[in-house]
C-alpha cells in the first residue's frame, strides 16, 4: 500500500476543465508546438551552417533556440497525449525529473538572454572593443555559466519536494508539475522553500533582467547621440528581436514565478505558462 504522504503517483487535471471538447486542443496545441519546434530548429541549423552568422549574437541565439526546444520538450508532448486520454496520470519520479528540467532550463534561457543584452551593449557602447571583449573564450564561459548554475541550484531544490510530505492527495491542478500546485498538495510547512523559491527567482529571472535593462540603458544613451537617423535605425534593428523574446519572457515569468504565496490563479497560469 502506497504511503499517503509520497504517492506513487500524482493525476494531472490538465485542462479537464473544458470537459470532452479538451480533444478539440490538441490539434491547435500540436500545430503551434510544431511550428515552435520547427522554427527553432531552422534557427540552430542556420546557425551553424552559415559561416557569416557565427558572432556572438548568434552563438547565443542559436542556444537559446535550443532551450526553447528543450523546455517545451519537458512539458508540451506530455500535455498533448493527456488530452487523447482520460488516466492522466504522472509517476512521483517523472513528476520530480520534469520539475527538475523544466525549471533548470528556464532559468537557463534568461541568463542567456542577458548574455545576448550584454552582447548588444559592447556592440553598440565599446564597437573598438567588441573583439577583445567578445572573445570566443569569453562567450563560451558566459554560456556555460549560464547552463551550469540553474541546473546546480535546481538539485536542492528539487529534493526538497521529494521529501515533502504530501498529504492533500495526489491531484495536481495543472497540465504538467508546477511549482506552486505541487506545494498546495503539501502538509509540511512550505514557508522557507517559498521563500528560497522567491530568492531563486530574483537571483535568475529579475537580476537577469536588471542586466538587460541597464544594457539597454547605456544602448538607448549612445544610440541617441548618434548623429543620423539612418544611424540610429542601424543600432537598433540590432536589437529589436532580442526586446521582444525579453518581453514576452520576463513579463510571463514574472507574472507566474515572481510572486511569494500559494494564492496562485491557476487557471490563468496554465494559459501564461503555454507562451
Amino acid at each position: 500500500m502506497a504511503n499517503l504522504s509520497h504517492p506513487s503517483e500524482f493525476v494531472l487535471l490538465g485542462f479537464s476543465s473544458f470537459g470532452e471538447l479538451q480533444v478539440l486542443l490538441y490539434g491547435p496545441f500540436l500545430t503551434l508546438y510544431l511550428l515552435a519546434f520547427m522554427g527553432n530548429t531552422i534557427i540552430i541549423v542556420m546557425v551553424i551552417a552559415n559561416t557569416h552568422l557565427h558572432t556572438p549574437m548568434y552563438f547565443f541565439l542559436g542556444n537559446f533556440s535550443l532551450l526553447e526546444i528543450l523546455v517545451t520538450m519537458t512539458a508540451v508532448p506530455r500535455m498533448l497525449s493527456d488530452l487523447l486520454v482520460t488516466h492522466k496520470v504522472i509517476s512521483f519520479t517523472g513528476c520530480m525529473v520534469q520539475f527538475y528540467f523544466y525549471f533548470s532550463l528556464g532559468s537557463t534561457s534568461f541568463l542567456i538572454l542577458s548574455d545576448v543584452a550584454l552582447d548588444r551593449f559592447v556592440a553598440i557602447c565599446h564597437p573598438l572593443r567588441y573583439d577583445i571583449l567578445m572573445s570566443w573564450a569569453m562567450c563560451i564561459r558566459l554560456a556555460g555559466a549560464a547552463w551550469a548554475a540553474p541546473f546546480l541550484v535546481m538539485v536542492p531544490t528539487v529534493i526538497s519536494r521529494a521529501y515533502l510530505n504530501y498529504c492533500h492527495g495526489n491531484i495536481i491542478n495543472h497540465f504538467f508539475c508546477d511549482n506552486a500546485p505541487l506545494l498546495q498538495l503539501s502538509c509540511s510547512d512550505t514557508s522557507l522553500l517559498e521563500f528560497w523559491d522567491f530568492m531563486m527567482a530574483l537571483a535568475f529571472v529579475l537580476s537577469s533582467f536588471l542586466v538587460t535593462l541597464i544594457s539597454y540603458g547605456y544602448i538607448v544613451t549612445t544610440m541617441l547621440r548618434i548623429p543620423s537617423a539612418s544611424g540610429r535605425q542601424k543600432a537598433f534593428s540590432t536589437c529589436g528581436s532580442h526586446l521582444t523574446l525579453v518581453f514576452i519572457g520576463y513579463s510571463s515569468t514574472i507574472f507566474l514565478y515572481v510572486r511569494p504565496g500559494k494564492a496562485h490563479f491557476v487557471e490563468v497560469n496554465k494559459t501564461v505558462a503555454l507562451e
